[in-house]
């Protein structure tokens, strides 16, 4: 196990993978903690010139970089959510006027999501 103050040279992580690809079984997937030590270098190397020196996808490994770094994350134990103030109409006229004759209301100190509730009750009415 390396300490956290060696950093992993491109050298070591290539023969890293070769010793693996020469001893794997048949097809079976890279192992995490090679990912892990790739991604490590791609962070330092950049994803495209570690890919190439590796022989790796560099689509999954910017993916798992991703992931890695979502994943490392506290998920929020708080969150605020904030509403829209209300905002009111000092005083609003609406006159409807159609078959059976007009229809005058007079609303006085309303919000604005009243306002918006009556005209969507008095149009599906009329429709």
């Amino acid at each position: 196990m390396r300490s956290k103050s060696h950093a992993l040279t491109i050298d070591e992580v290539r023969a890293r993978f070769e010793a693996w690809r020469q001893n794997r079984q048949g097809k079976s997937p890279i192992p995490d903690e090679l990912w892990s030590a790739a991604a490590e270098l791609a962070r330092k190397d950049g994803i495209n010139r570690t890919a190439a020196e590796l022989h790796l996808d560099g689509g999954k490994l910017k993916r798992l970089m991703e992931a890695k770094a979502t994943s490392g994350k506290p998920a929020p134990t708080f969150v605020e959510v904030l509403t829209p103030r209300a905002i009111s109409v000092p005083e609003c006229t609406i006159e409807l006027e159609g078959r059976r004759g007009m229809l005058r209301i007079q609303l006085k100190g309303a919000s604005t999501s009243d306002l918006a509730g009556l005209s969507r009750a008095l149009w599906e009415v009329a429709s």
